[in-house]
């Protein structure tokens, strides 16, 4: 779409590599920057890196957190620690990132958030709590901020295909003997597509609400997850 991209991660290598593949298919300036949302020295660096690098922050993507969240199972074995590590990575990372921005960004009156959610804001789960809280933080930042030309917004992804999710579904069909369109369709019983999210799906919605195409369309949560069979969300 014709833009410099910062991106950032904890792992160094991951990102140098992620930068020259992004860098190699566009032709922009990419640059990465190693980052912990934990840290708010580390998400300032961040963003002065950019800002130094690449001449101003115009857009913030926030996605940060571990596949699924660090607590999967019940009451009786969910670990404190566990959902406070979630919290603080995702929730207050995002908030962490978006207050280091907001400065720039009001400056010259314009700006786009887009936080990745996720659908399990909208089930009951305990590491799904995490993704209702950044519905509600984006709403309330949304109400603060668009007379200063700044909307944010949620993208709520579905079962996507990231690098891990293919390992995690190639190795379900291996234990179960069974081929990786028989797990497919299995573990997308309750979508109206019936098929997993390709991220490049997630990738056009995102760049559509990054772009000023968007102006009008802020505390908004977006589902992208093929459509949950059952749900009506008002």
């Amino acid at each position: 779409e014709g833009v410099d991209v910062a991106i950032a991660a904890r792992t160094k290598a991951d990102l140098d590599a992620a930068a020259a593949e992004i860098a190699a298919e566009t032709g922009r300036k990419i640059i990465g920057i190693p980052t912990d949302t934990t840290n708010s020295d580390d998400v300032q660096n961040m963003v002065d890196t950019a800002v130094s690098e690449l001449g101003g922050v115009d857009i913030l993507v926030n996605s940060a957190a571990m596949v699924g969240g660090q607590i999967r199972g019940t009451l009786e074995e969910a670990e404190e620690s566990d959902l406070i590590e979630d919290l603080d990575t995702k929730v207050v990372g995002y908030f962490r990132c978006i207050k280091a921005v907001v400065p720039h960004m009001k400056a010259q009156k314009w700006g786009r958030v887009i936080s990745i959610g996720g659908v399990s804001a909208r089930q009951s789960t305990i590491y799904g709590l995490r993704n209702a809280a950044i519905v509600h933080l984006t709403k309330t930042l949304s109400d603060q901020l668009g007379g200063d030309g700044i909307t944010l917004n949620v993208v709520h992804p579905g079962l996507t295909l990231s690098e891990v999710i293919e390992d995690r579904l190639n190795a379900q069909a291996e234990n179960q003997g069974v081929s990786r369109d028989d797990v497919n369709a299995a573990v997308s019983q309750n979508v109206a597509i019936g098929r997993p999210i390709d991220p490049q799906e997630l990738a056009w919605l995102t760049a559509y609400l990054a772009s000023p195409k968007a102006e009008c369309v802020t505390g908004e949560t977006i589902a992208a997850g093929g459509g949950a069979k059952g749900g009506v969300h008002q």
